[in-house]
């Protein structure tokens, strides 16, 4: 038997003299009793490979198959399988990075009946494909493992950064949280509603708890200049695509530090009127003198014309009789004026004041302007019973009001007569829909 000395650093399975030239027994049958063995690439078969006269198709695929997984561990695998015909002993190398995987023998040939070279560079193609193109589960553990292991170093490595970054983030937290209990004390001695020193809490905990993130990631390693155009950047795409929620909570804050109503106030929003219930950041919320709540967006609340008729405790409202044109209208001021002055609720001062404001066909129209409570119940009573008391007062005094003339009856019968066709057209459409 003839041992064929493989160069230096190289290493190869033994070749014997028989594997030299073709075999001609092809009865002789290997000691395991395997014919073919394969060839695994990460654990899956690329070819098979047949057995030599000292060495069975397990023992020699073993052999390879330790090789190529030597290959494989280490950290640089990369490269391409070639071949190295020997035309001088009829064998050809398939080797990779100087290295020799495998020797294609004249045996090969014979069991597959193709030439030894031809063969070589087929085994040599497969063992390339298998090595570009890794099993998807194995690739998969093989990059987890590698991840783990390099997250693992970069742990160790950046340790006290890490630590640096948890103090940094509990004393924003701690201080972020006494400044908030802080504010809301300070607050206390101002003259406005919980709503507004809830707001200036919440803004002083949300500035801590920015520059606090901006520290805790430049202990991380993170440059003030990229942060400040990621922060810029990722701020402009928030801006587009929340612009309308922004928009609201912004105008809610300039509601709450402008505070052009607050908590209790009854307010006329479009077409809307009732009393403050909540003043948030997103909306405020109303509730309707016949017990409807109604949420408006604070930027359509702070684009609106807002009508606050509570805040300055008094309004003033109107009567309007009609006398007739014997009656002495001297006489009629004194008597009304009087007469609202002693009705309970209405204010002395500013003092009432009496119009003549028309001289009809055949009345003279006087309107009695006083003040009284601004809330709306008080103003609807008061101006209720002041009416009642003027009326009473004159008929004691003798004096007839004089009845609306035709020409208004007829017009509000018209009115009232369009009012209820529209109602009626409106109930009709409903009813169809």
């Amino acid at each position: 038997m003839i041992v064929v000395v493989p160069r230096i650093g190289l290493t190869q399975e033994v070749v014997p003299t028989s594997a030299l030239t073709p075999t001609t027994n092809s009865d002789s049958i290997p000691s395991d009793g395997t014919y073919f063995a394969d060839i695994l690439v990460r654990g899956q078969p690329v070819f098979q490979v047949g057995s030599l006269s000292d060495l069975s198709a397990t023992q020699r695929a073993q052999i390879v198959n330790r090789r190529i997984t030597s290959v494989l561990a280490q950290p640089k695998s990369g490269g391409t399988v070639t071949v190295e015909p020997d035309s001088k002993r009829g064998i050809a190398l398939l080797k990779i990075n100087n290295r020799v995987l495998m020797t294609v023998t004249q045996q090969d040939a014979q069991d597959f009946n193709t030439p030894v070279e031809p063969l070589a560079r087929q085994w040599a193609s497969e063992l390339n494909q298998a090595f570009k193109q890794p099993p998807f589960v194995i690739d998969v553990g093989q990059r987890l493992w590698s991840t783990l292991r390099s997250f693992q170093r970069d742990t160790i490595s950046n340790l006290p950064s890490f630590i640096g970054a948890l103090l940094a983030l509990f004393a924003t937290w701690l201080i972020a949280r006494s400044l908030r209990r802080l504010t809301l004390v300070g607050t206390r001695r101002w003259q406005g509603d919980d709503n507004s020193k809830i707001l200036v809490s919440r803004v002083v905990y949300g500035a801590v708890w920015v520059i606090g993130s901006i520290v805790t990631l430049g202990v991380l390693g993170l440059e003030f200049t990229t942060l400040l155009g990621t922060l810029g950047l990722t701020s402009v795409v928030i801006g587009f695509s929340l612009r309308d929620i922004l928009s609201n909570y912004f105008s809610g804050i300039i509601l709450l530090a402008s505070r052009p109503f607050r908590l209790g106030d009854q307010i006329v929003i479009k077409e809307f009127e009732g009393t403050v219930k909540h003043i948030e950041l997103r909306a405020t919320t109303l509730i309707t003198y016949d017990g409807r709540t109604v949420y408006i967006p604070n930027q359509e609340v702070f684009s609106a014309v807002i009508t606050n008729n509570t805040v300055s405790g008094k309004r003033r409202t109107s009567v309007t009789i009609n006398i007739t044109y014997k009656t002495d209208i001297n006489t009629v001021k004194k008597i009304v004026n009087d007469t609202v002055l002693k009705v309970s609720g209405v204010e002395p001062e500013p003092k009432p004041i009496i119009l003549v404001r028309e001289l009809g066909i055949s009345t003279v129209n006087i309107e009695v302007r006083f003040w009284v409570n601004s809330q709306r119940l008080p103003f609807i009573e008061m101006t209720s019973e002041a009416a009642q008391a003027i009326k009473e007062s004159l008929q004691q005094a003798g004096i007839q009001l004089a009845p609306i003339p035709q020409m208004k009856i007829i017009q509000a019968t018209n009115n009232g007569n369009n009012v209820n066709d529209s109602n009626n057209h409106q109930a009709k459409s409903e009813q169809s829909n």
